[in-house]
């Protein structure tokens, strides 16, 4: 299988020597995905599922960082899916990580993956509708709500998790209140929750949130995470969690 295909581009995740295939223009991985992988707790034994996968970056950082038993990514768009396959590949990781084409939504393909101790998802922000979109693009199913609601995604990962399962998410604050309210109705209480700031005199644009499925009501609210600091220059987090010197 020829891994690397025209218009693509290999990049060092500097993670365990682990590397991912990317497009040299469209559709790339962000920090979102890195806060991502770095803000979930994951353990050897545990299987996790990751939604809405993309080209596999998180089930990738995932594996660098934590070595759990399985690690099973869903992604609709077949372009990424198999995008992700060959970073998988490249990797030597076939043992370990599945990427799965499938629909976050449909029940009986989710039944048949089993139940896990982790969802991790970083999902599409944007509300149907809100500004202009193409549903063919494959950025825009990326980034709004077309194929998938936040509801839809709350319920299904309600249906995988184990008892006591954790989720984790990304997501924007301005969709904080949806996003507690629909955990609460599906029975994943929010844990853990952390808002991410581009720097200290801006407001949060990103909040990373953790759940359990059928937990105690008990929210810890983490401190701030800075992604640039006061002169412009990439905080002292973010470089331990991209785990190089970058500024």
């Amino acid at each position: 299988m020829k891994l690397l295909r025209d218009g693509e581009t290999i990049e060092d995740l500097q993670r365990e020597g682990l590397k991912i295939i990317q497009k040299a223009k469209g559709f790339r991985f962000g920090v979102d995905a890195v806060l991502l992988s770095d803000f979930a707790k994951v353990k050897k034994g545990e299987r996790v599922m990751d939604f809405c996968s993309g080209t596999g970056i998180v089930p990738l950082l995932l594996w660098a960082k934590a070595a759990p038993k399985e690690i099973v990514g869903l992604e609709i768009q077949e372009p990424f899916w198999e995008m992700a396959k060959r970073s998988v590949a490249l990797n030597g990781l076939e043992e370990h990580i599945h990427m799965v084409h499938g629909d976050v939504k449909d029940e009986k393909g989710l039944k048949e993956l089993g139940q896990f101790s982790v969802v991790t998802v970083n999902p599409p922000y944007k509300k149907e509708h809100s500004g202009i979109i193409n549903e063919k693009d494959a950025l825009t199913i990326a980034r709004h709500e077309v194929l998938l609601s936040l509801e839809e995604l709350i319920q299904s990962a309600r249906k995988v998790l184990k008892d006591q399962g954790r989720l984790y998410l990304i997501h924007r604050p301005e969709r904080l209140i949806d996003l507690f309210t629909l955990m609460r109705k599906y029975r994943i209480e929010p844990k853990r929750l952390r808002m991410v700031y581009p720097n200290v005199k801006k407001a949060p644009t990103m909040v990373l949130v953790e759940g359990v499925r059928d937990g105690g009501a008990f929210l810890k609210v983490e401190a701030p995470l800075w992604i640039y600091d006061e002169d412009g220059t990439y905080s002292d987090e973010i470089r331990r969690i991209y785990g190089d010197d970058r500024r």
